[in-house]
């Protein structure tokens, strides 16, 4: 299995809690024994991948020391081979300035992802993104390519037009609002395209750019790990070129809910590109599950606890909340620059507690509440105005966007307000800096900090929270986190949890800050700072790629547990083969027009009336043209929706699960047995009625044989806690002790009476077919297929050849049978059928009695009395060897059938290719 050998235990765990325990403890020993290399202390760093490090983006002089990590140096000794990782972003970690037409001047931009990955030493880490530069000649393009890499980078290269839609566009006019729920954008006040759909495009054609790439430098094994939102549509874009190849997608901003989500124009292309991946991980538990209800809820989709399922295909969807390198902050503070600084600050702000605030100036960051709550906490403690100053870091972003403009004007003026009220000649409450400091000065900042402010608005992680805690050993100062910070879920048992919106509720808890007692300052601290030194960077990288490789092998375990695909052609072949056949087609979800499960709310009213795909109309009538072939179509519909849709056709229709049957060119009869009792049907639908008023958008079927309560339309959530009460009312209520079954569908509840099921029916349906064609020729090729309910996928176990006949006996007897539906007895072979004596005992052989008269009274069918044929005549042998058996089951998972059909559109297929056979 390609991937495989980078493990170095030959013992493969069973489980994959195993597996992945395992990959956690070698990780552990490899670096007992290989101690991670050192990265230069007085580097700095950029905002980089939606991170929240504010930090200088000027190379140190510590730049080569970097660089070495960066480009790799070989090993001394040898050691297997490293598994490649792929990282794929929008940006690489380099900015590249043209110094001449085959000159470059690389510079490294070091962030939080950045960070992590160079940790990570099991990997060999390869770079793809765009350089940030456009580059129009091919000789610019080689020569960047050559130069970039030296530092294992491989460029994308993106033309000025496709920047401006796709990046300044739809990722940041149009995903990032949304992601951070400030919401769309009107059309007219798009970028100069002015539309949503060009923007699309122009993403799409982005990131099929980034697979060209991806695509070209792939080799076996890898793995290939996707982030942030700028390339959702890229997982797809990867699998449509090599199923196999491993994929993991990581957002590194907020998810939103399913209802901000469903405004995007391109929501569900968008989800389902992402579904592509075997892996796809968010920063909270929260966003996770943001995103497998949008699933739900738009694409109507099957959610688990371990991701989302789309026709037996698992999509894994976990939390990794990522860190950050708390090692090079706890040395950075025995630097003497660093202790240089810390001394300065102390002197500068001594005698007064320094609170401090560290964000890009983005509306997101929520300065203004947190200046706001900082007025309020000043005009209630007067004690306080004289002891507290906040220290505000607002890096400028976006200069040139009107919104960033205004932002920064409004902070301006509270902050003028703010000090020109409480401000001394000598001193003022607030210093605000537009600017971003270095990595030392930044530290230095960190270490002194008697309180941290971090009031976001909405924050994918914020890891300002995380690099406070690392320098904060000796202070042990306290932190103030909004409780909108994705770091809310890691650090809020240590922090002071905020709703940034509620001011007074903020300059709360700054005096209850700033009058911590020392006991309670350390129990908080200890537990932040035990986190943010387990939880680092380099741990997140390697679990993320670890459990990404287990999603794959895990993944691989399932499908061999999948059902095969039916062989399309050996079905064919077999079918030509034969000299009398019998095809059992099911209706709903096998020959009904296909529902686009995009557009599931708008297609309620399709589904009620379900219509024949227009496609299977010709196949349809030359196969039922065939003398050869037998056509049953068998439904759990009632009788008026099959006619409707196959009056035209010679066909027989099986209506409510075969309990009704009939001859296009006949009338209609019953196979239910005399004593069937329907009295319980007025109770039931009460029930229904009552649950139908209760739950929008659902509906019930009042059937002859059963009724049908269906919620595939309602709200997802809702619809299945009331099948849940509605299950518990019948399971319990005045039916509790009736013979009936209470079938529990996808979305519907179903209740008939016991032994109503279409394997139960087929026996006599054959029996009446037999003796209505005068059948003398044993059936030798039955295909059976369907979208069935499991209570009804006794009629795959039916036709089984392979099964010995008192295991088939047994396997129908587990069930109750109170209406004699059960075979009566063997039934003698058909004139001129041989069947070898060393194959009986593989051969089932039923009863197939005539039909029994209904005590329904009522005149719409055919009432046949018992009649004393000959049994040869009323029944048939089914001469079947089990490669002239297909059973095939329509976009299910767990299944009977011997085979699958992915969806409506292979049986449109199938039946073709069967016709085309038909002279």
């Amino acid at each position: 299995m390609p991937g495989n050998n980078y493990c170095p235990s030959p013992t493969t765990p069973r489980t994959r809690l195993e597996r992945l325990l395992r990959d956690r403890e070698l990780r552990k020993s490899s670096r007992v024994s290989t101690p991670s290399e050192e990265i230069g202390d007085t580097l700095s760093e950029a905002d980089f991948f939606s991170q929240d490090s504010i930090l200088s983006c000027q190379l140190s002089d510590e730049q080569q020391d970097f660089e070495g990590l960066l480009e790799g140096s070989p090993p001394q000794d040898v050691r297997p081979r490293k598994q490649r990782l792929l990282v794929v972003a929008n940006r690489l970690p380099v900015s590249a300035t043209r110094m001449a037409d085959d000159a470059w001047h690389l510079e490294i931009s070091v962030g939080g992802l950045v960070s992590a990955l160079l940790g990570v030493k099991e990997f060999d880490a390869r770079w793809i993104g765009w350089a940030g530069v456009h580059v129009p000649d091919e000789s610019g393009q080689k020569a960047l390519t050559e130069a970039l890499a030296k530092k294992r980078c491989i460029p994308v290269f993106l033309d000025e037009d496709t920047v401006h839609q796709y990046y300044n566009g739809y990722c940041n006019n149009v995903l990032w609002p949304l992601f951070h729920y400030l919401g769309l954008p009107q059309e007219d006040r798009l970028s100069t395209t002015r539309s949503f759909q060009s923007q699309f495009d122009a993403y799409k054609r982005a990131n099929h750019m980034f697979a060209d790439v991806v695509n070209e430098h792939y080799e076996e094994g890898d793995v290939v790990w996707c982030h942030d939102y700028h390339l959702m549509f890229l997982p797809k874009c990867l699998k449509e070129h090599n199923s196999k190849m491993k994929v993991g997608w990581f957002l590194h901003t907020p998810f939103p809910s399913s209802e901000i989500h469903r405004m995007l124009p391109s929501r569900s292309d968008l989800l389902r590109s992402v579904l592509a991946a075997d892996l796809v991980g968010f920063h909270t538990y929260d966003y996770a599950r943001h995103f497998v209800s949008a699933c739900t809820r738009i694409l109507g989709l099957e959610g688990t606890p371990e991701g989302v399922e789309d026709q037996g295909r698992l999509t894994r969807v976990a939390a990794f909340p990522i860190g950050i390198d708390s090692d090079r902050f706890i040395r950075a503070l025995e630097l003497p620059k660093v202790k240089e600084s810390m001394k300065d600050l102390k002197e500068r702000f001594a005698g007064r507690k320094l609170m401090l605030g560290v964000d890009r100036l983005d509306m997101i960051k929520g300065i203004p509440q947190k200046i706001l709550a900082f007025e309020a906490f000043l005009e209630e403690n007067p004690q306080w105005r004289e002891k507290v100053v906040l220290l505000q870091i607002a890096v400028p972003t976006r200069t040139d966007v009107p919104e960033y403009q205004k932002l920064t004007s409004q902070v301006h003026e509270i902050v003028g307000r703010i000090n020109g009220k409480f401000g001394t000649l000598t001193s003022v409450p607030i210093h605000h800096l537009d600017r971003s400091l270095d990595f030392t000065a930044l530290c230095a900042l960190y270490a002194v900090t008697d309180v941290a402010l971090v009031t976001s608005l909405r924050d994918g992680m914020n890891l300002v929270s995380y690099e406070f805690v690392a320098c904060q050993a000796a202070k042990k100062g306290v932190l103030i986190l909004s409780e909108f910070a994705g770091a809310a879920q890691s650090l809020g048992a240590g922090a002071l949890l905020v709703n940034p919106w509620n001011i007074s509720d903020v300059a709360t808890s700054i005096r209850y800050a700033l009058n911590m007692s020392e006991d309670e300052r350390e129990k908080r601290f200890h537990h932040n700072f035990m986190h943010v030194t387990t939880h680092t960077s380099q741990e997140w990288a390697a679990t993320f790629v670890s459990e990404l490789n287990d999603t794959v092998v895990e993944a691989q375990l399932r499908t061999r547990q999948v059902l095969p695909v039916l062989p399309i052609d050996t079905a064919v072949s077999r079918y030509t083969c034969s000299h009398n056949r019998l095809l059992i087609l099911g209706f709903n979800g096998s020959l009904t027009e296909p529902v686009d499960s995009s557009g599931r709310r708008g297609g309620q009213i399709r589904e009620l009336e379900p219509r024949l795909n227009p496609e299977l109309k010709e196949p349809l009538k030359k196969l039922c043209g065939d003398e050869k072939t037998t056509v049953i179509v068998l439904s759990g519909s009632d009788r008026s929706v099959l006619d409707n849709n196959f009056e035209e056709f010679n066909m027989w229709l099986a209506a409510e699960n075969g309990m009704f049957l009939r001859l296009t060119s006949g009338d209609w009869m019953t196979t239910m047995p005399e004593n069937l009792n329907m009295d319980w049907v007025d109770s039931v639908k009460h029930v229904f009625e009552y649950f139908t008023e209760r739950t929008p958008r659902s509906h019930f079927e009042l059937r002859e044989t059963s009724l049908v309560w269906n919620y595939k339309y309602a709200d997802v959530e809702f619809g299945r806690l009331q099948a849940r009460d509605l299950l518990q009312h019948l399971w319990t209520g005045p039916i509790s002790n009736a013979a009936l079954d209470v079938v529990h569908g996808g979305r519907s509840v179903e209740v008939r009476a016991v032994g109503v099921t279409k394997g139960a029916a087929i026996d006599r349906i054959l029996g009446e077919i037999v003796h209505n064609k005068n059948m003398k020729a044993p059936i030798d090729y039955v295909l059976c297929i369907g979208h069935f309910l499991n209570k009804d996928e006794d009629i795959y176990s039916f036709f089984e050849p392979e099964l010995p006949a008192m295991t088939h006996m047994s396997s129908r007897a587990t069930s109750p049978d109170p209406y004699g539906y059960a075979s009566r007895g063997s039934k003698p072979k058909l004139p001129g059928s041989r069947t070898p004596k060393s194959q009986a005992h593989l051969m089932k052989q039923r009863s197939l009695s005539t039909l029994e008269r209904s005590n329904f009274g009522t005149s719409s069918w055919r009432q046949l009395g018992r009649d004393d044929r000959a049994s040869h005549e009323g029944s048939s042998v089914l001469d079947l060897k089990g490669e002239n058996y297909f059973s095939c089951a329509v976009s299910k998972k767990r299944t009977n059938a011997r085979y699958l059909l992915r969806s409506s559109s292979d049986v449109v297929e199938l039946l073709k290719e069967l016709a085309d056979t038909v002279p």
